[in-house]
């Protein structure tokens, strides 16, 4: 029986991709007003999470430090010029990056369908715990969260470790089997999670690829109720839009 929901925040509750569309646009132009690639700045800023994130996941740098190999690349490929202070760039970025932040339209309307069911409702992110909880407060879903998990409360094991899973199972004081995790990445959220026996939903927005048989599919918030209803029916449909 699920007794617990743990879900990914960032491009699962918040709307991630578009505040980073707004804080790359508006970071660029203050420094080249008519860059000829403005409009592919997002983009960039996405790839290069991609790719820099690991890092610090690995332990290899610090979460500051990802940052400034980030902004470093990022201004590199535009031709634009490194700032010699990159973290007071960097905090210019995330000024805007919070003009930005809000729910996607999906996230409230969500969770009001899973009141009243008795389950416990949790975030499970890799992200530093400031800045998450500061998101949850800002979109205002903090006070429907009886838990944010992070990295730094998981002994510091990130998604897809399997000791990251079974560390928020822990820390909710229930078996792996009795969790279910919901996000946007797909190995991360619905395929890392099942290697402990956690449940895992797939919240696939862009509808970027078929996901494999075994992974229940949504492709907005509020297709987890059916999902949850085919789990205690294994006999019905698996999968939801």
């Amino acid at each position: 029986m699920i007794r617990a929901i743990l879900f990914d925040l960032d491009e699962t509750l918040f709307d991630h991709r578009r505040a980073v569309a707004y804080a790359a646009t508006r970071w660029t132009e203050s420094v080249s007003p008519v860059h000829e690639l403005l409009m592919e700045t997002p983009a960039l800023w996405l790839d290069l999470e991609d790719k820099h994130l690991p890092a610090w996941h690995a332990g290899e740098c610090s979460f500051a430090e990802q940052r400034r190999r980030r902004l470093r690349e990022f201004c590199g490929r535009l031709g634009l010029p490194v700032p010699s202070d990159l973290d007071a760039a960097y905090a210019e970025f995330l000024r805007h990056y919070e003009d930005a932040w809000a729910a996607f339209p999906d996230a409230a309307p969500m969770l009001d369908a899973l009141e009243g069911r008795g389950l416990t409702l949790g975030v499970l992110t890799n992200g530093v715990p400031v800045q998450q909880e500061a998101k949850l407060r800002r979109i205002g879903l903090m006070d429907r969260m009886e838990v944010v998990l992070t990295p730094d409360a998981l002994g510091g094991n990130f998604k897809p470790a399997a000791e990251c899973y079974l560390e928020a199972a822990a820390k909710l004081g229930l078996r792996p089997e009795e969790v279910l995790l919901v996000g946007d990445n797909l190995l991360l959220d619905a395929v890392g999670p099942t290697m402990v026996g956690m449940h895992g939903v797939w919240l696939d927005r862009y509808r970027a690829e078929p996901a494999p048989a075994s992974v229940p599919r949504i492709t907005t918030l509020t297709g987890l109720p059916a999902v949850l209803h085919a789990l205690r029916d294994p006999a019905g449909p698996s999968r939801a839009a």
